[in-house]
């Protein structure tokens, strides 16, 4: 049976995907799956080993393009792509229209949310099965009910697993422990002050830890460059491509970050991740892990480094126990 998952959208929303498919990888192993995302996220898509074949939508990109033939070429092509597979389901994970309008071009029998579950309810509308489950459980675990019901399990939610391990990769020239700083975020209101990470990148230093960060746009450029004139130790991995920067975090011992894709990521990872939030509630979108932690900001008060470095070490400490133990068992 040949599955397509459309689950296009944010970083974070793919990321939150990955325990779903890892429940039906293990409970349906006569499944195969597919996946259809925005090209700039199919990097992360491809990390989870069950999944076959990416195929990649660029909505945003074709947003700004509506009137030129490439774009409907493009979308054409997607389509016929789509139903050359013959796929017995499609599922959209996603529950909004430009998803389900996506999961449509595939020609076969969509699953997705009902009505009262769905971000936007004119998406049902496209759907052949619809699910109930409650809005007002964290993303992941909706995901996870949302594909157990379409392919007949029960998810066992006392357990976490994303499936995927960081791909292969290194930091040349760094030897010891590393810390990840993930200061770049879409909005200025969720971005932790740059003095506030350079006191993080100080007090990592004071304890053996290299502190890693990284750029993607000339703003995050200047605040990684302040973090390194600060504290000279501090690695500055140049703008990468997205598999890179995974492979970077992924072999870092711990990762502190502001509410962004690549933070959701170390926490898939089982990183000891750090988040720190300080415009948005975490509550049903934020980091989930064994060994991940939000730190939200309350009104009139900030998010101190100390406080956060000391929630990493908690973290950090965690998970050494936690190996430990399971090397006993």
């Amino acid at each position: 049976m040949k599955v397509l998952i459309v689950k296009t959208s944010s970083m974070g929303d793919v990321i939150h995907t990955f325990p779903a498919v890892e429940d039906a990888r293990c409970h349906r192993p006569d499944l195969s799956f597919d996946w259809c995302v925005e090209e700039a996220f199919a990097g992360i898509a491809a990390l989870h080993p069950a999944i076959d074949r990416i195929h990649t939508v660029a909505i945003r990109r074709w947003r700004k393009a509506l009137l030129d033939s490439g774009t409907w070429r493009e979308a054409a092509a997607l389509r016929r792509t789509l139903r050359d597979c013959r796929y017995d389901l499609v599922i959209d994970a996603q529950g909004l229209l430009k998803s389900a309008l996506v999961a449509r071009q595939a020609g076969a029998p969509i699953a997705g949310f009902d009505r009262s579950s769905a971000r936007e309810p004119s998406a049902t509308l496209f759907y052949d099965a619809t699910y109930p489950v409650p809005r007002d459980l964290h993303a992941i675990e909706r995901t996870r009910r949302l594909f157990g019901l379409a392919l007949g399990y029960q998810p066992d939610l006392s357990t976490l697993d994303s499936g995927i391990v960081p791909p292969v990769g290194t930091l040349a020239g760094i030897a010891g422990k590393t810390a990840f700083l993930l200061h770049g975020t879409s909005r200025e209101d969720k971005k932790w002050p740059a003095e506030d990470w350079i006191e993080t990148a100080r007090l990592l230093i004071e304890r053996g830890i290299t502190p890693v960060t990284t750029w993607a746009n000339e703003r995050e450029k200047a605040v990684a460059e302040a973090i390194a004139k600060a504290v000279p130790s501090t690695v500055v991995v140049p703008k990468s491509p997205l598999a890179d920067i995974a492979a970077f975090i992924g072999r870092s011992e711990l990762v502190i970050g502001a509410d962004t894709g690549l933070t959701h990521l170390a926490s898939a990872f089982g990183l000891p991740t750090v988040a720190v939030f300080l415009a948005t509630e975490p509550g049903l979108t934020g980091p989930r892990g064994q060994y991940a932690s939000t730190l939200l900001a309350v009104p009139g008060k900030r998010v101190m480094p100390a406080g956060v470095v000391a929630e990493a070490e908690r973290l950090a400490g965690l998970q050494v126990l936690g190996k430990a133990n399971a090397g006993k068992n």
